[in-house]
């Protein structure tokens, strides 16, 4: 491009000394020439325009203008839009000296006034800086996450006193999780927050209201009236709350089943000290190393008088008295987690699906690399002798065994069929070549799908998957994810796991029938051809994140679905928290339908440190009522009667306050269910706890006595599996 250049100039000034005499003549040639020379170093640069329009040229510093990245549109919006959100926290905020007499109301309004006013003058800066004049009517406001409605609003300056308190509290609380919701819709756009200020101001916002958030809590369940609302916390000094319930025997957990360095299984952090910076309890258990909740208490089951305690270590067995209270017989060490269990007459069936689990229950692991040594799916173990158990069987699956459930035993006692359920990570095909990643197109994944286990009861060492029935395909297609693709279901709404696994399915076998509870679904099979389960109904549910769990009634003519919303180790019962998040939901069984009744949560607020949502329980069996006895982790038990499906109601209850008051740690109550006459219950880290049930006014002293004398209707006369459900009668035992 310079040897043009040169070139052209020698050619001007020739020209112009030949031709000088006719200047005038050459004037016009020698300027657009001129031009050429001074254009030539540019490069052609073009902006097409739409169809129909013709393209621009267009020089370098406009092109730059044109790709500059270090602002978005989204950017904008953005800010303008937080701008009237921050503006509407100061409304609020601006009424409470004259409708509170709290200090600590008058000191949140305080800090929110110095902080959002900040934040907005620097928003307005930050546009007025990039020659953007901050819009004051941008969209629709109230479509903005957290926004409180006008009639909100016009409640909340009518209110007064303890009234305005926990109102303000509840909208402020709704208002900054919006803001944190706004934030992570921003950083979801391309190239949005790329300027190092804006980052730095957006994730500060993130971390500040987080922090506010939980003080927010603290003080709405510092209001509530609820006796487990505030309770001290400890591990084994821990204050307590009970209604209607008789606490009769608290056991730790035995010798080689805790780490006597480690008891309450403490994460470490992967962070730094830095002690100028304050951020939300949850922030700091995500940003932390946990020991794979090695010595968590998890499942039971019952035969005669003998108890089974799962563990992700193991399991322990023990003796049960008269009075209800256990007695250790013996501890079996055999990791893997997480160590669901059922009986069967002698053999005793455990799931195991992490990844350290061995065929010869050794504590060393396995390794990352494919290895024979592993074992993930259905150990089978002898308790004949229950001072010896021996392990006389392995069902190894593609991605283990997180529970299972009992379906059947034939007539002869000859051979148990086993549902088996696995949510964890595919194997690798070089260590068990029958397992499939979800390779689109693939419909041999490992993924969508049960397995259908026979153990022969006189040789469990061949114990074998016979199927694997894909239970989500859609008939029409075939499409083997046939259900719920996961994500939210609209504005406001949950976020929804796929459907690809069930976490648990309880039969009723005397009906034919089993609940799934499955991820994105909760499904109504028929199970009259065990092998070949057939869907009835499946429903969906706005509020529920992944459903867990699944118990029928007695007559088999309702179910209750949990929701493990957090998976079990966040705190989702704070006192802001949806009561149809994390909850039950009740459904009627009419011609083989699931018809939707009501949801249940247990309404006592929890603490940050608290994890609490929905979890294992079973049916108090009172004759002419539908009572059901749940855990919520750390959120205590619940007794509740949903006799009328439309209306449940709390009946009883008993919770313990946090493990910690400083650090979110997992705990409380695993499963809780009713077995002769008492309600027994595993402390994820405590230990195991014994309950009976007292008379009330909601439950009379025959009608508690009709639940000790009900016994099974079929089959073994003194036996209960969780996922399993016999139903019960009141002949005499």
């Amino acid at each position: 491009m310079q040897l043009i250049q040169d070139q052209a100039i020698k050619i001007i000034y020739t020209l112009f000394i030949l031709e000088k005499g006719h200047m005038k003549k050459n004037i016009i040639f020698t300027a657009l020439l001129f031009s050429f020379v001074l254009n030539a170093g540019e490069p052609n640069i073009i902006q097409p325009s739409a169809p129909g329009n013709d393209s621009n040229r267009i020089d370098a510093t406009k092109a730059i203008q044109i790709a500059d990245t270090s602002f978005t549109k989204d950017d904008v919006v953005f800010l303008e839009q937080m701008i009237i959100h921050h503006q509407q926290a100061l409304t609020m905020s601006s009424m409470a000296p004259e409708r509170t007499n709290s200090q600590d109301i008058l000191d949140l309004a305080g800090r929110i006034e110095v902080s959002q006013d900040d934040e907005i003058s620097f928003m307005k800066d930050w546009l007025l800086e990039r020659n953007i004049q901050p819009s004051s009517h941008h969209g629709h406001h109230m479509k903005m996450k957290g926004m409180a409605t006008p009639a909100e609003l016009e409640q909340l300056a009518s209110s007064q006193g303890v009234d305005f308190d926990r109102m303000f509290l509840t909208l402020m609380i709704l208002h900054h999780e919006g803001a944190i919701d706004m934030v992570a819709t921003l950083k979801d756009q391309p190239g949005s927050a790329y300027d190092p200020i804006l980052y730095d101001f957006v994730s500060d916002l993130v971390n500040d209201q987080g922090v506010e958030i939980e003080r927010m809590n603290g003080f709405l369940t510092g209001l509530s009236t609820d006796p487990r609302a505030s309770l001290q916390s400890g591990l084994y000094t821990a204050e307590s709350a009970i209604s209607n319930l008789d606490l009769i025997a608290s056991l730790k957990k035995p010798a080689g089943f805790f780490d006597p360095d480690n008891i309450l299984e403490e994460d470490i952090s992967n962070e730094e000290d830095d002690e100028d910076e304050v951020k939300t309890v949850e922030e700091r258990s995500r940003n932390s190393r946990s020991p794979m909740l090695s010595f968590s208490n998890t499942d039971m089951a019952f035969r005669d008088n003998i108890m089974v305690a799962g563990s992700y270590h193991g399991f322990n067995i023990y003796e049960l008295s008269t009075s209800g209270n256990p007695e250790l017989i013996t501890s079996v060490i055999c990791p893997g987690g997480q160590g669901d269990v059922s009986i069967v007459g002698d053999l005793l069936i455990m799931s195991v699906e992490q990844t350290r689990g061995r065929v010869d229950c050794g504590l060393q692991g396995a390794g990352s690399e494919p290895t024979p040594e592993r074992f993930r799916g259905i150990r089978i173990f002898d308790i004949s002798d229950l001072t010896k158990p021996q392990q006389v069987g392995l069902v190894q699956t593609c991605r283990g065994s997180h529970t299972h459930s009992v379906v059947s035993v034939d007539s002869n006692d000859e051979k148990i069929i086993v549902y088996n359920s696995g949510t964890s990570s595919i194997r690798d095909q070089e260590e068990m070549d029958s397992c499939y990643e979800a390779i689109p197109g693939d419909t041999r994944t490992a993924l969508f799908r049960i397995d259908v286990i026979e153990i022969p009861v006189n040789n469990p060492a061949a114990s074998r998957i016979v199927k694997s029935p894909t239970v989500f395909a859609d008939p029409e297609t075939g499409a083997l994810g046939g259900l719920w693709t996961g994500g939210d279901h609209g504005d406001n709404t949950q976020d929804t796991s796929r459907t690809e696994e069930c976490h648990d399915i309880t039969v009723f076998p005397s009906a034919n029938l089993a609940a799934g509870a499955c991820s994105g679904n909760g499904i109504l099979f028929d199970i009259s051809d065990p092998y070949n389960p057939k869907r009835l109904d499946v429903v969906t549910d706005t509020g529920f994140a992944y459903w867990h769990s699944a118990t029928f009634n007695n007559d088999g003519t309702k179910v209750i679905f949990t929701d493990e919303w957090g998976g079990g180790g966040r705190p989702r019962c704070r006192a802001w928290d949806p009561l149809t998040w994390g909850a039950d939901a009740i459904y009627d069984i009419v011609d083989g339908k699931l018809i939707f009744q009501s949801h249940y949560k247990m309404p006592a607020p929890q603490k940050e440190t608290e994890n609490c949502v929905a979890h294992n329980g079973s049916i108090v069996p009172v004759q002419g009522r539908d009572i059901f006895v749940q855990a919520w982790y750390q959120g205590g038990l619940s007794l509740i009667d949903f006799t009328d499906s439309k209306n449940p109601v709390e009946i009883g209850y008993f919770d313990r306050g946090p493990i910690s008051d400083e650090k979110l740690l997992t705990g409380g109550y695993w499963s809780v269910y009713y077995y002769e006459g008492f309600i027994y219950a595993t402390e994820i880290v405590r230990g195991l706890d014994v309950f009976k049930l007292l008379p009330s006014e909601y439950l009379s002293t025959d009608e508690i006595k009709s639940a000790q004398e009900a016994v099974p209707a079929i089959g073994p006369k003194r036996q209960f599996n969780p996922q399993q459900q016999i139903p019960m009668t009141w002949s005499a035992r």
